[in-house]
């Protein structure tokens, strides 16, 4: 079977849909070369916002089109919410946000026999965690592990707890084991990802936290270095710091979700903390781990947003002074609280007030890249035929001269800025990693 495999939305999709992708290579089917016609399309969506609803049914239909005969099955947040519109496409196989084992054989049972399957569960009804197997984003330099899945924090904006349900945590000796495979296998760079990765282990026994996550996989990885996923600010406490740092193997990139600068906005977001305990968060991170990069997301115009609020939001990130910013203008979800609210704001207002973070996130941007250069980071390279290309413990991406790094994980100085890229020159030899 030739197959084409897409993926949309967040790096918990990206972990599922390469670890799809392995289960269709051990069964001895092969992707499909450039303009050759498919026996199956497998979409896995994404329903974070309604744009990223409309962006899914988009590519469903251009790929059905582009390869008529072609089983199209599709899986996801957004089949979970929409299984009935995915039909209407076309689809012959539709699977939520669970069951991607049942997923993948549904599919080869299509390709083979005809059939068609839907299977949609009830996310609050999920009890298990649902383990995929582990591999690789960029060749055989850096790896992923999703080690929880499930959201209750019941964000006004977000539809994602109604689609992924409870949380639930990869077992600590299984997150172990996977390690080490991934180690074996020559990795240098794991990183530790989930749906809400600050919330590891309250349903386990014992309740074993992120950090001790942190401190178990550390044990056994080896040349690896750890880096995390996405993180809730109130998970950044002394404890959760002094785990994460004594291992020496953690990158200094923490990415802090915050949505809006000003707590007025935060308190009708239903996030779970005010902009103290953020900041508390960002300054409790530059001193357990000097020099670190922090990032975040933002959302401009949420309804009941103005101009007051959003000059507090300028003021707040300016504070924070990140090292990059992901910003949207809020979408209206249907079936969010946030969808009811009085007080919407118009596109134009919104994309307005995006423009405006944007622009000062840029500056920020810029002056990180700026102060990088003198410094010397380590960086693992990934790829690269003119120089090589990596990215630094900070997430910076760094070029050298240099041909033939690939994974490599080697001390560079830095020593000029080439637009988003750090120019660098290769120190000494490969850098050693506390086993």
């Amino acid at each position: 079977m030739k197959y084409i495999i897409s993926t949309l939305g967040c790096k918990v999709n990206q972990y599922e849909t390469q670890a799809m992708e392995s289960m269709l290579r051990e069964d001895g089917h092969e992707p499909a070369s450039p303009g050759e016609l498919a026996d199956a399309v497998i979409v896995n969506t994404c329903a974070v916002t309604a744009e990223s609803g409309r962006k899914s049914r988009q590519l469903l239909r251009r790929l059905r089109d582009e390869n008529p005969g072609a089983v199209l099955a599709v899986c996801g947040c957004y089949s979970q919410l929409s299984p009935e519109e995915a039909r209407e496409i076309g689809c012959r196989v539709i699977f939520g946000a669970a069951d991607r084992a049942d997923f993948v054989r549904a599919v080869e049972k299509a390709v083979v026999e005809g059939t068609e399957e839907t299977s949609i569960d009830r996310p609050f009804q999920r009890r298990s965690y649902e383990k995929l197997p582990a591999g690789a984003l960029a060749g055989r330099t850096r790896a992923m592990l999703k080690v929880q899945d499930g959201c209750v924090n019941f964000c006004s904006y977000c539809i994602i707890p109604y689609t992924r349900g409870r949380l639930r945590s990869l077992p600590l000796e299984d997150a172990v084991a996977e390690t080490e495979r991934l180690r074996d296998l020559g990795f240098r760079e794991l990183v530790l990802t989930g749906i809400e990765v600050a919330a590891y282990g309250v349903d386990l026994p014992g309740k074993p936290d992120l950090g001790d996550l942190i401190d178990a996989v550390a044990a056994v990885s080896g040349p690896m270095r750890l880096r995390l996923g996405s993180l809730e600010p109130t998970l950044i406490t002394e404890d959760f710091c002094r785990k994460a740092a004594r291992s020496g193997k953690l990158c200094r990139h923490f990415h802090l979700s915050l949505q809006s600068g000003c707590d007025r906005i935060l308190k009708a977001m239903n996030r779970k903390y005010d902009t103290a305990r953020y900041y508390e968060s960002v300054e409790r991170l530059r001193r357990w781990f000097p020099g670190c990069a922090i990032t975040t997301d933002l959302i401009t115009g949420f309804p009941g947003e103005t101009e007051e609020d959003q000059a507090q939001t300028l003021a707040f990130i300016q504070k924070c002074a990140f090292a990059d910013m992901h910003i949207f203008p809020y979408s209206r979800r249907p079936g969010t609280p946030a969808d009811a609210m009085p007080g919407q704001c118009t596109n134009a207002v919104k994309a307005a007030r995006a423009h405006e973070a944007q622009t000062l996130a840029a500056r920020m941007h810029l002056r990180f890249l700026e102060e990088s250069v003198g410094q010397t980071l380590p960086v693992l390279f990934e790829s690269g035929e003119e120089g090589s290309l990596g990215h630094s413990d900070t997430y910076l991406l760094v070029k050298v001269p240099d041909t033939g790094l690939q994974g490599q994980l080697l001390p560079v100085r830095i020593t000029g800025i080439d637009g988003e890229k750090a120019i660098g020159e290769v120190r000494n030899s490969e850098i050693g990693i506390r086993n």
